[in-house]
C-alpha cells in the first residue's frame, strides 16, 4: 500500500536486540499499514517473539527505532501498551474464572468506562459464540472456544494494532478457519493485524509477509510476490515409495539445486524442470522405486522460504581457498 507514514501502523528502522555479542534481532527494517495483516514467520529461534516484544513495549531495543499507533517503542511503551491488544499460544486466560468473570478482569486491566463494559462484554460473548457458555469455567472450553475468547480480551478496548503470536497453535483445523474469519473481520474494519504463525496455509491469508531468519529480515512482500519474484528455480514434487532413501539418491544428480520431504513425498528445486523430471524418472525406476507421479508445479510457500534459508546459509559458510 503506498501509504503515508500517518497511514502506517508499525515502522521500524534498524531495530536491533542484543544480548551480550549474541544478536537476537540485527537490523531489521520494515513498515505495516493501516489495516493490514501482516504475517512474521520464520523457524523457532529466528526471532519473532524477541520482535514482537520490542515492538510492544515490553523490551527495550539495543538499538535502531520504530513506532507503533504513533508511540516510540523507545520513549512511550506504556503508551503503546495501551493502544494494542496481544495474544499468545498459552492463551492468557484464567482457567479457573468464568467466561464472564475473565472478560470482566480483563475490562479493568483496560480501563474500559463503566457505561461501555456491558456493551464490550456482550460482544465478546457473541463473537466468540459464546451465549450458551458465559457462565461456565474457561477451564472447560474446547480449544477453539479459548482461542475466541482470547482473542476477544486482548481486543476489548479496541486498539488499532494487535499482535498474535502464534495464536492458532495446537487448536483444530476448523476453529483455526473460523478464527482467521474473525481477523479477516477485524482487518476489515481498519484494525491492523500483526501475527505470527508456522502454519504455511495461514500465510497465505496475509496480506503481506516477512520473513525473518537468525535475527534477520531476509525478505519482504505479498504471499503472490514472494512465490513468482524471489523462486526463480522450478520445483518439481515427486511421490514415490520410501522418498526419505529417494532423497539421498536425488540430492545426487546433476540439476538438482535442493530436494527435501514434502508431506508423502518429496520436492525437488532445479534450473530445468524438464530435463531434471527425466532424469529423476529414469534414476528412480533404475533403482527399483515405485513412482507415482514426477511433474513441475507452482513454489509453496514453504518451498520459497526452504530456499531462501538454505540459500542464506550457503553464503554465510567460509568459502574455500584458491590456491594461485
Amino acid at each position: 500500500m503506498s501509504a503515508s507514514k500517518a497511514e502506517k501502523a508499525v515502522i521500524v528502522k534498524h531495530l536491533e536486540k542484543r544480548f551480550g555479542s549474541f544478536a537476537a534481532v540485527n537490523r531489521v527494517s520494515f513498515e505495516v499499514a493501516k489495516g493490514e495483516i501482516f504475517g512474521f514467520l520464520g523457524p523457532n529461534g529466528a526471532g519473532k517473539s524477541t520482535t514482537i516484544r520490542m515492538l510492544c513495549g515490553l523490551l527495550a531495543p539495543s538499538g535502531g527505532s520504530g513506532t507503533v499507533a504513533g508511540f516510540d517503542i523507545r520513549t512511550q511503551p506504556e503508551q503503546i501498551k495501551a493502544h494494542i491488544g496481544y495474544m499468545s499460544q498459552k492463551f492468557s486466560l484464567y482457567e479457573d474464572l468464568t467466561v464472564e468473570e475473565n472478560i470482566d478482569f480483563y475490562s479493568g486491566i483496560y480501563r474500559i468506562p463503566a457505561a461501555r463494559k456491558k456493551e464490550r462484554k456482550e460482544w465478546v460473548i457473541e463473537m466468540a459464540g459464546l451465549r450458551e457458555h458465559r457462565r461456565s469455567r474457561t477451564a472447560t472450553l474446547s480449544g477453539g472456544w479459548k482461542q475466541r475468547l482470547a482473542l476477544g480480551c486482548a481486543i476489548l478496548h479496541e486498539p488499532p494494532v494487535i499482535f498474535l503470536d502464534e495464536p492458532t497453535s495446537g487448536v483444530d483445523p476448523m476453529s483455526r478457519r473460523r478464527f482467521w474469519d474473525l481477523i479477516y473481520e477485524l482487518a476489515g474494519k481498519g484494525v491492523t493485524v500483526f501475527v505470527t504463525t508456522h502454519y504455511m496455509d495461514e500465510a497465505e491469508y496475509c496480506d503481506r509477509l516477512g520473513l525473518i531468519y537468525r535475527g534477520e529480515l531476509i525478505a519482504t512482500g505479498t504471499p503472490g510476490a514472494l512465490k513468482t519474484q524471489l523462486m526463480r528455480a522450478e520445483v518439481l514434487d515427486v511421490l514415490c515409495e520410501r522418498p526419505q532413501d529417494a532423497l539421498g539418491e536425488i540430492e545426487g544428480l546433476a540439476g538438482v539445486k535442493e530436494a527435501s520431504l514434502f508431506g508423502r513425498g518429496l520436492h525437488v528445486v532445479t534450473e530445468d524442470g524438464g530435463a531434471t523430471a527425466s532424469a529423476v524418472r529414469g534414476l528412480l525406476h533404475t533403482r527399483g522405486y515405485r513412482v507415482e507421479r514426477v511433474e513441475q508445479i507452482v513454489p509453496s510457500l514453504e518451498d520459497v522460504f526452504v530456499s531462501l534459508i538454505e540459500a542464506r546459509d550457503r553464503a554465510e559458510q567460509p568459502q574455500p581457498e584458491v590456491r594461485r
